[in-house]
């Protein structure tokens, strides 16, 4: 189906349960659960991409430290 169609067919059921507020508010929990799903996809990276980075972060020059305050002190100046 194309984006078209599948929009039709979304107000088409939405017109039907239109009148029934529970229905509506059931709907809307969903589709707000579709939303977050989607938000957090896009947020993600493939394992192509996170192996990449890791490699890209092995060549980087390490940081090491001698003890904790040099490390609270590194943290904090970022």
């Amino acid at each position: 189906m194309t984006s078209m169609e599948l929009n039709a067919e979304m107000l088409r059921n939405m017109s039907i349960i239109a009148e029934d507020e529970n229905l509506l508010k059931r709907a809307v929990k969903y589709l707000r659960k579709l939303a977050a799903e989607k938000e957090n996809v896009s947020a993600e990276m493939s394992s192509k991409e996170f192996f990449a980075r890791v490699e890209e972060a092995g060549k980087q020059p390490g940081v090491t430290f001698n003890n904790v305050a040099e490390l609270d002190q590194y943290i904090r100046s970022l």
